[in-house]
C-alpha cells in the first residue's frame, strides 16, 4: 500500500518561482537559493548547500514547458503555473506569456485574487522581472462592489442586504466610478 501526501508550502514555492523564471539556468539558479533550514549559528542552509539544486531542477526540467489547451470554442489557451497568490504569484508564467506574445495576435494574461493581491503582484512583481507592460488591463467588478464603493451602507453579515444593494441605485454607481457616465 502506498502512502502518500502533498505539501502545500512547497508546492506554492516552487510554482511561484515557476512563475517568474525566464528559462532553466533561472530555474536552477533559484531552486540554489531555497533556505531549507538554519544551523546552529543561525546561518541559512540552502538546497545549493545541500547538493539537490541540480536534482530538483531535473525533477522539474518539464514543468518549465506551458500547456497548450483549447476552450470550448476551440480558441488556443496556455496554461503555465497558476493560482495561490495569497502565497504564490498568483497568475500565468512570465515564459507563458513570452510565448503567447510570439505565437498569437494578441495574448491576455488573468490575475486573479483581486486588486490587492493579484493585480499588485502583476504589476511590482511580474511586470518588473518580465520587462513586458501591457497595453490594457481590465478589471471586473460586481454592481454590488462599485456600490459599496460608492459609499453604500455596511453589509452585516447574518443580516438582509440593505435596499441600495438589491434595487437600482445609479447614484451609489456614478460615486464609484466617476468617469464613468450611466
Amino acid at each position: 500500500m502506498m502512502a502518500s501526501k502533498f505539501g502545500i508550502t512547497v508546492s506554492s514555492e516552487l510554482m511561484a518561482m515557476l512563475s517568474i523564471v525566464r528559462d532553466l539556468k533561472d530555474l536552477r539558479e533559484r531552486l540554489g537559493k531555497v533556505i531549507v533550514a538554519y544551523d546552529k549559528k543561525g546561518h541559512p542552509v540552502t538546497t545549493s548547500d545541500l547538493e539537490v539544486a541540480g536534482a530538483m531542477c531535473a525533477w522539474m526540467r518539464n514543468t518549465i514547458n506551458p500547456t497548450l489547451m483549447s476552450t470550448v470554442e476551440y480558441q488556443p489557451c496556455m496554461v503555465h503555473a497558476g493560482p495561490f497568490a495569497n502565497i504564490a504569484v498568483g497568475q500565468s508564467s512570465i515564459i507563458g506569456d513570452r510565448i503567447g506574445l510570439k505565437m498569437f495576435d494578441y495574448h491576455i494574461t488573468e490575475s486573479g485574487f483581486a486588486a490587492d493581491i493579484g493585480f499588485e503582484k502583476f504589476w511590482n512583481v511580474k511586470c518588473r522581472l518580465s520587462g513586458l507592460i501591457p497595453n490594457v488591463s481590465v478589471l471586473t467588478a460586481t454592481v454590488r462592489a462599485l456600490k459599496m464603493h460608492g459609499g453604500g451602507p455596511t453589509v452585516v453579515a447574518g443580516r438582509p442586504l440593505p435596499d441600495e444593494y438589491t434595487k437600482e441605485n445609479l447614484g451609489l454607481l456614478r460615486r464609484a466610478s466617476p468617469t464613468c457616465s450611466t
